[in-house]
């Protein structure tokens, strides 16, 4: 919006493009009734004009909808015109002559705020929108596979061993296979594997009779026969000593166990479920964890994929925990700000699903209104620039398009851990084509995730 009719078609002509229209036009009164019509993202307006000024367009359009970030041009020696602007709600402020390309960033970005603001909205209004298996959510077509498997498998008896990093939720999935399938009647029983003594680990597993060990003052059923007739989870199944797989393996073939200092073996029926942040085939290699086992254990593998991975998922999660941890401390938190929005998609969230619960459930704590700001985030999420090939001020430090795409496809395998099936799932690309990329890269042949230099 510019009374200057030379300057609109200069920014028409220069702005449109195939994913942006542009409108113009020469008042304020009338970008307040087309704006009122709906259906815009974006306003620019030049700040000194006749009639209704930008500062009191700006004023209105902030008043009317929050939604619309407004965007004004100021002229040399004009910035305290500008600050107030900002101090009424405009977005930013660009100064004359305006150059096209700061325009189109600036406008970039402000269309990005928005895309923020309307899928917050979006999941602190509609919840029932949200796909969802058990507790799992996803709305990634990386989560969207892993759900689809879990429905699949879950009906099945088969072994499952669910693999990802720590975090990443693998016992909700074994919850999820549970609760979804024919034993659901039955008990869940789960152990941490890594979490006790090799000793204590064996009794808790096999049970042991009366007088077996000094402290065994009375006889105990191990998790395999607590489990019958549902299922048993073993929790960081990599972690299991070199001793105890044997007898963990004679147990799954012959579907019996013997408890410590008994005489008489005990059947059990029992769907195992098994998780581990390891990859099982490099200890196999290195000798850590029997091959037999393994194949045993492993009839169906889910992998899960980290947060990092998963889009706007990160967005959903933290709706899910604000609104939990707002019950559960009746608290009047309802959503985030757009700007805590976007410092969260910035942050790589080494502890995935795990360390974005917390972060949640502090900042829900800490706030004083009724959205999380970036201020009510821990300082190691605030601070975090990200790993972006984007910036955002500086026009000479751009990349070109397909440098843009080569950081990406090649931050994508470095997450999955140079999974090529994986990495071409999340990048909606087939193998091939994948491959040919990666090929061009220098990258198609080389052993396990790229090093990629941020």
């Amino acid at each position: 919006m510019d009374d200057d009719a030379s300057l609109r078609d200069v920014l028409i002509k220069g702005l449109t493009s195939e994913t942006l229209a542009v409108e113009a036009t020469a008042n304020g009164q009338m970008a307040l009734e087309r704006i009122d019509a709906g259906d815009i993202d974006v306003v620019v307006t030049d700040l000194r004009m006749p009639g209704l000024d930008g500062l009191e367009l700006c004023r209105r359009i902030v008043a009317r909808s929050g939604e619309v970030p407004v965007i004004v041009f100021t002229a040399f020696g004009d910035y305290e015109t500008a600050v107030q602007a900002l101090r009424v709600g405009a977005y930013d402020f660009l100064s004359k002559p305006v150059r096209l390309d700061v325009l189109s960033l600036t406008i970039e970005r402000a269309l990005s705020h928005v895309r923020l603001h309307r899928e917050v909205r979006r999941l602190r209004d509609s919840p029932e929108s949200i796909s969802a298996t058990g507790d799992l959510l996803g709305q990634s077509s990386a989560m969207q596979v892993v759900l689809d498997l879990v429905q699949r498998v879950a009906p099945l008896d088969s072994s499952v061993v669910i693999t990802g990093d720590s975090g990443t939720g693998k016992e909700l999935v074994a919850r999820a296979l549970h609760d979804l399938s024919t034993r659901k009647s039955g008990p869940f029983v789960a152990i941490n594997c890594a979490a006790m003594p090799e000793q204590l680990l064996e009794s808790e597993l096999f049970g042991y009779e009366k007088g077996a060990f000094t402290d065994a003052k009375a006889a105990r059923a191990g998790l395999f026969v607590q489990a019958n007739g549902g299922t048993l989870f073993l929790d960081e199944v990599g972690e299991l000593p070199m001793s105890l797989q044997p007898k963990l393996l004679r147990a799954l073939q012959e579907r019996t166990v013997r408890p410590l200092g008994g005489r008489r073996d005990l059947p059990f029926d029992i769907r195992l479920l098994a998780a581990t942040n390891r990859d099982l085939t490099q200890e196999m290699s290195d000798g850590k964890f029997r091959e037999d086992l393994y194949f045993r254990i492993n009839v169906i593998e889910i992998a899960l994929p980290p947060l990092r991975a998963r889009g706007n998922d990160l967005l959903l999660l933290a709706q899910h925990f604000i609104t939990q941890v707002a019950a559960q401390t009746q608290r009047n938190v309802i959503g985030m700000t757009p700007e805590a929005a976007g410092q969260l998609l910035r942050y790589d969230w080494p502890g995935n699903v795990r360390e974005l619960a917390n972060v949640m459930e502090r900042a829900v704590a800490l706030t004083n209104q009724d959205h999380v700001a970036v201020a009510d985030l821990p300082e190691r999420v605030v601070r975090h620039t990200g790993s972006h090939p984007i910036v955002d001020d500086d026009p000479s430090q751009f990349i070109t398009l397909e440098e843009m795409e080569k950081q990406y496809i090649l931050r994508v395998l470095e997450c999955v851990g140079g999974s090529r099936t994986d990495a071409a799932r999340i990048l909606g690309l087939d193998r091939t084509t994948l491959w040919r990329r990666l090929e061009r890269y220098g990258v198609a042949n080389s052993n396990g995730p790229p090093r990629i230099n941020h």
